[in-house]
């Protein structure tokens, strides 16, 4: 009888370790894509975890194409989506997916911590930090009396293969060029353009103009400001200058990270917790202090001393949505340009 029993025992515990639920409880997840720097989402991911019990399985984009190849493959998922949170380092393509009606509206308690130009009106997405676009200068090759301030000096032929921009096809150069164009016009910026092709050196991504001009292989380039702050920790002899700040000149542009939740996502209620906890005081001061001082939104939280805010430095005015609506046919002027042999 008791060897009977024990048998039983047994083959009950075998049953449940074989039978999903039954044994060690499988714990929740919740799929992000992002384009964010892979160093700082995983010291956030992984306090997330750490307090929320939620595991966090990320498909990080590469620049290029970064954030817009993330985009296409949420697009391509439309049917049956693997993503539940976007996070892009931008936010021309978490406009796109909202024109897609791939977004899924929520409103995040933290919301009220930001100001309404940084999250949709629908709620559909949240700007968390931004950076600015920059002028990086190497003080050993430009004396301080001629060093550049304005983006016309990247067509300046004295500076003729001396200065770089990254590929304005991606990424934060993409953007930024977008914003030009919705400002000009397509004549006037096409025509700046095709003199920034004339003359600077055309690089694949940000971080490398900001490597050249560290490393002395250029004179000076127009980066991000998370790229710029690296190279000056580094010990690098630059100086970042904030562009276009006389008066009548457009100012800086300060571009926005953004978190937005995929409708019909597999795990809706734990991408709600970590948008929720990415939109918090604790992260955001977390991207102020990170190696890339990212410009936190929320009110309340303070910018490293690395960087210039738009409260410091007159920033340029930028109607994203209207930028986001011309994107395919800035993007075919663009391509013309800089993807001809």
């Amino acid at each position: 009888m008791m060897l009977r029993w024990v048998t039983l025992c047994t083959l009950a515990l075998l049953f449940a370790a074989a039978v999903p639920g039954c044994a060690e409880k499988v714990p929740p997840e919740v799929v992000v894509y992002t384009s964010v720097e892979r160093e700082i989402a995983l010291s956030i991911f992984a306090e997330f975890t750490k307090t929320s019990g939620i595991q966090v399985r990320a498909n990080y984009g590469t620049e290029p194409p970064g954030s817009i190849g993330l985009a296409r493959e949420i697009v391509a998922q439309r049917e049956h989506p693997r993503c539940d949170l976007f996070w892009n380092d931008g936010i021309l393509s978490t406009l796109w997916l909202e024109r897609e009606g791939l977004l899924r509206p929520f409103t995040s308690p933290a919301a009220s911590n930001f100001p309404a130009s940084a999250r949709s009106p629908r709620g559909t997405w949240y700007g968390l930090a931004s950076e600015a676009r920059v002028l990086v200068i190497n003080t050993r090759q430009i004396a301080e009396d001629r060093r550049p301030k304005s983006l016309q000096s990247l067509t300046d032929p004295q500076w003729y293969e001396r200065t770089a921009i990254a590929k304005p096809l991606y990424g934060a150069s993409a953007t930024h060029a977008a914003c030009l164009f919705d400002a000009w016009g397509d004549a006037k910026a096409r025509e700046f353009f095709v003199a920034v092709k004339r003359v600077a050196r055309i690089l694949p991504s940000d971080r490398e103009v900001a490597h050249a001009v560290a490393t002395g292989s250029l004179a000076f380039g127009l980066t991000n400001s998370a790229d710029a702050v690296v190279e000056l920790a580094a010990g690098a002899p630059i100086t970042i200058v904030y562009p276009d700040q006389a008066e009548g000149e457009p100012g800086a542009l300060f571009i926005p990270s953004t978190i937005a939740l995929i409708k019909d996502s597999p795990h809706p209620e734990p991408a709600e917790q970590l948008l929720d906890y990415l939109l918090s005081p604790e992260v955001a001061r977390q991207l102020a202090a990170s190696r890339d001082a990212l410009i936190p939104l929320q009110a309340g939280v303070a910018a490293s001393d690395r960087v210039k805010t738009p409260g410091e430095v007159r920033a340029m005015k930028a109607d994203f949505p209207a930028v986001a609506k011309h994107w395919e046919t800035t993007d075919s002027i663009l391509r013309e340009l800089f993807d001809a042999p």
